[in-house]
């Protein structure tokens, strides 16, 4: 036993001023890479899937939406090919967590990660989405499923302020419900056109670095691991723009970061992510820019073939840059490895955690007495 007069110790209060609590520290160490960055898989999408899969299939003379089945068939295929390069991966609960589970298609050492919000939420008269929570799903059933981590997407205009202050009012709904089950905390906001824009506008691609660095500094204290869009366009700016762009956006974080991958051609999104982990970023959280050619492949066999050697690659390709250039999580707090070793939690901190939790024996403190038995 090491002596205690000749090792400093940090106390867990460190992770308590940041809302890390066991259950969300925990899942972050499930989601991230031994090295404290992220690497991470999103197969949550439904609406943009489906989709795919259905001009897929009208490609073939069938002019009908995929089946419930042929969905989960799909993703379940994507999470078994495309996981091993992967230190977590985001499903959504309607299609594929439980399959996904039972299957081991996402491995169990695999970080897990569920999606509450309805797909495709009403929109207001400006256009503004009104976040919901998916119909049957809840912050308390994704921590009963065993996930590690609840995402939450919030489409983010703070100048829609109808729109913003609906959603800023869910996120701190699914915020506080993610406290009181102690689960990991996943926040995604994105900016959207309005007044009947299009995303290729310029009034749209003009504001949405500043959307996205400002939506940051209002959004970020709520969650625990912050997923962003780039911020910008590339060749819609300088890529020198682009950089100061992306160190405001790491500035205007209080949370870890990570880039999500808004659908952009692979090359354009590995080009994104060297220059986001340049600046600050933690890592990724990648859809469509991995996997959207899978569904024009030529039959199942084709499919699985793309997603075990294109797909894989390039999940794999993107883990070496994140893993070698990006901000681990916990330096974005300026903690080191060797400081979250030295942290210990004082006698009867079990007490005091979770208050509005049953618990045996009252809430007060207790010391051990000779004959006790721990």
């Amino acid at each position: 036993m090491a002596d205690a007069t000749t090792n400093r110790h940090l106390s867990a209060t460190v992770l308590l001023s940041k809302g890390l609590t066991p259950g969300k520290l925990r899942g972050l160490q499930r989601i991230s890479n031994p090295n404290g960055t992220l690497t991470m898989l999103a197969l949550d999408q439904n609406s943009s899937m489906i989709e795919m899969a259905q001009k897929a299939l009208k490609g073939k003379g069938q002019d009908r939406e995929p089946t419930y089945e042929e969905v989960v068939e799909a993703k379940l295929d994507l999470a078994r090919q495309m996981s091993p390069a992967a230190s977590g991966v985001l499903i959504d609960a309607y299609y594929g967590a439980f399959s996904a589970i039972a299957t081991e298609s996402i491995p169990p050492h695999k970080g897990l990660l569920v999606r509450v919000e309805k797909s495709g939420s009403p929109k207001n008269k400006a256009g503004g989405p009104m976040g919901e929570y998916e119909p049957g799903l809840s912050v308390e059933k994704i921590k009963l499923m065993g996930a590690d981590a609840v995402k939450l997407l919030a489409p983010f205009e703070p100048t829609e302020v109808i729109s913003a202050e609906h959603n800023l009012a869910f996120i701190e709904q699914v915020a506080d419900d993610c406290r009181r089950h102690d689960i990991l905390f996943l926040l995604e906001p994105v900016a959207f056109p309005i007044h009947g824009e299009k995303k290729t506008d310029k009034s749209f691609l003009d504001r949405k670095a500043a959307t996205t660095i400002e939506s940051a500094r209002q959004l970020s204290r709520y969650c625990d691991v912050y997923k962003a869009e780039f911020p910008g366009t590339l060749g819609h700016g300088s890529d020198s723009q682009l950089t100061d762009n992306l160190h405001a956006l790491s500035e205007a974080s209080e949370r870890p970061w990570v880039l999500l991958s808004a659908g952009v051609d692979y090359p354009d999104y590995l080009k994104q992510v060297k220059m986001a982990m340049e600046c600050g970023c933690s890592g990724v959280l990648g859809g469509r820019a991995f996997w959207k050619e899978y569904f024009v492949q030529e039959g199942d066999e084709a499919r699985s073939k793309f997603a075990a050697t294109i797909g894989l690659k390039r999940v794999a390709d993107v883990d070496a840059v994140v893993r070698e250039h990006g901000t681990p999580w916990f330096a974005k707090y300026g903690w080191s490895k060797d400081d979250l070793a030295s942290i210990r939690a004082s006698e009867g901190w079990h007490f005091r955690f979770a208050p509005h939790a049953k618990a045996a024996g009252g809430t007060g403190g207790h010391v051990v007495r000779a004959g006790e038995v721990y």
